[in-house]
Order: C-alpha cells, then sequence, then structure tokens
C-alpha cells in the first residue's frame, strides 16, 4: 500500500526501486504504467506519467473510492473459502449492457451460478434456471420479491487494516438480515442445504445439495 506521508514515500521507493506499478484494468483503469507522486502539503499518491505532448494523461477510471475494489475482495475471498473445501469456481467480471467493471461478478460452478451485484448498475434476475442472484447492500429489493421468495442472499463489505472483509447474509421477510463472515463457524451449518435456514444455495457446489455458497 503507498504510504501518504513524503517520509514514508522515500522509504517505500527504495524499498521497491525495482519494481513497476500500472493502472489496473480490473479497476477500469487505462493498463498504463504509474509514478508515485511526493507532496508534503497533501497525501502522496500514485499518478500517470505526463503524455508525450506534455499534458496530463486522461485515464478512464472513474471510481477511486475504498470500495471500488471490492469485486477483486469478493474473488479473493471466495477463492480461499473454496479452496479450504476443495471447490472451485470460476469468476467472470461481466459487464452486462456496458455497466462499469466491478458492478458485478459472476461465480459459475458446474451445476449453477451466482451473481454478485454490489451495485445498482444492472438489475437482478429472479427467473433465470441455474442463476441465483446476491445483493449488495445498495441494491433494493421489492417487497413483493420477498414475499414471493421469502429470502434474497445478501453481501457487504467493510474495511479492516488496508483491505476489505466480507460477509454473506440472507434477508428474509419479515426478518433482519443475519450476517456471518466466511471465517465464522456458523456458515457451515448455514450452508448446510437449500432451504435451511434459507442457506445460500448449496445446490451449486454439487448438483446433489452438498456444496457451499462461497
Amino acid at each position: 500500500m503507498l504510504p501518504l506521508e513524503a517520509i514514508e514515500l522515500d522509504a517505500f521507493r527504495r524499498r521497491h526501486e525495482h519494481d513497476t506499478f500500472w493502472c489496473g484494468l480490473l479497476l477500469g483503469g487505462c493498463g498504463l504504467q504509474l509514478t508515485t507522486k511526493v507532496y508534503t502539503d497533501r497525501v502522496c499518491h500514485f499518478a500517470h506519467h505526463p503524455g508525450p505532448d506534455g499534458h496530463p494523461h486522461l485515464c478512464g477510471r472513474r471510481a477511486r473510492g475504498v470500495s471500488s475494489a471490492d469485486h477483486l475482495y469478493v474473488k479473493s475471498a471466495a477463492t480461499a473459502w473454496l479452496r479450504d473445501r476443495d471447490t472451485h469456481a470460476d469468476f467472470e467480471f461481466v459487464q452486462p449492457d456496458g455497466a462499469p467493471i466491478g458492478s458485478v461478478v459472476d461465480i459459475c460452478f458446474p451445476h449453477g451460478e451466482l451473481r454478485v451485484h454490489l451495485d445498482q448498475a444492472v438489475a437482478p434476475s429472479w427467473d433465470q434456471d441455474g442463476h441465483e442472484p446476491v445483493l449488495g447492500v445498495s441494491v433494493r429489493v421489492d417487497r413483493d420479491i420477498l414475499i414471493n421468495r421469502w429470502y434474497v442472499h445478501r453481501i457487504r463489505l467493510h474495511s479492516e487494516g488496508t483491505g476489505r472483509r466480507v460477509q454473506i447474509g440472507t434477508e428474509a421477510f419479515a426478518r433482519d438480515t443475519e450476517w456471518f463472515a466466511l471465517v465464522d463457524p456458523g456458515v457451515g451449518s448455514w450452508c448446510a442445504g437449500l432451504g435451511v435456514s434459507c442457506g445460500v444455495g448449496c445446490w451449486l457446489g454439487t448438483g446433489s445439495g452438498g456444496g457451499g455458497w462461497f
């Protein structure tokens, strides 16, 4: 993580003098090389090199807040959780109808798919076979959907140190959302089977009710 103070940035530069840093495509960036900018009157940060004409480079990345990499944290947490259970899934950062990268994460298992909606850019599909929506906390759900389905799956992230912690939960009709971290003991029983505590779809892991959500 890039230090914010000038004195710490000097040490960072020496430690990484043989490393290069690039504007991340998976963050909506341009993929070009970055440099570090040192300031004494404001926080230090990464910056693009000027263009060939000497003018500042215009990058297409728009989201720069702490949540702009949440899709990468979701993939990392899910991959680690699945690895511990000898299970594999494919991850895709899809962009339906030109949605910003990171709005949607598809987690694909042999017998089905989870589509994680981290924001409201893409409307969830509730009637697609083998496809289960998982909604970020900013994605609203109509009361009628909760009445008809009884529950929807939720995901949220919050900052912890320099990273982001992933929690999963179930929002049920007329009941508060119950949240679990992936390391919580309760996750195993929560994902024990479809319909048990409105668990998040063990139908995805093995096709016989024995998998896990992630």
